[in-house]
Order: structure tokens, then sequence, then C-alpha cells
């Protein structure tokens, strides 16, 4: 299992219970509908992206790999997105989520 960031250990440390109770809806969604969570964690990736919120894609990256998503697939639902985010915003997620396939 991947290791949570820094930022996230001092938010469970911090806010416990809401960290707890947004774990819990995280879990919810997921467990929601028919969507394997390989699929789920290249979804909320691209939500990611799209938000440029570099933790969040370093996040799913991270938890696209351990759902069994290949290097490949990552890099290919980001850039699936250029014609809908645009281009700096894809090249900004690429270089996030090279951050964690190469660490």
């Amino acid at each position: 299992m991947a290791q949570y960031s820094e930022n996230y250990k001092w938010l469970l440390q911090e806010f416990s219970t809401v960290m707890e109770k947004h774990q819990d809806l995280g879990k919810a969604v997921r467990n929601a509908g028919p969507i394997d969570d390989k699929t789920a964690q290249l979804i909320q990736l691209g939500a990611a992206a799209a938000n440029r919120a570099e933790g969040s894609v370093h996040s799913h990256a991270k938890r696209a790999l351990d759902a069994g998503a290949t290097p490949e697939e990552i890099y290919h639902a980001v850039i699936l997105l250029t014609s809908t985010i645009g281009f700096p915003a894809v090249a900004a997620a690429l270089c996030w989520v090279k951050d964690i396939i190469e660490a």
C-alpha cells in the first residue's frame, strides 16, 4: 500500500474525526456501484487533474497503481483529458503522475 503524504498524516492527526468521516464517504461512494477499484481510481485521478489538485493527483495515481493500473494506463487516463481540460492542465498532471511513477 502506498504511503500517505506528510500533509495527509497531519490532517489525520489534527482533524481525526473529520478525516475518518471523509474516508468513510470515500469508501461508501466507491462501494455504491459496479465500477471496480482500478477504474474508480482512474476516474478520480481525472477529476483531480481537472481541478489541478496536485496532492489528489499524487494520491489517486498511487491508489491506481495499488489497484492494479499500469503506468501506461495512468498516463493514458490523463492524456485523454487534453481536449477537455486543456494541455497546460494535462502537462501539469502528467508531471505530478510522473513524480509517483518514478518514485
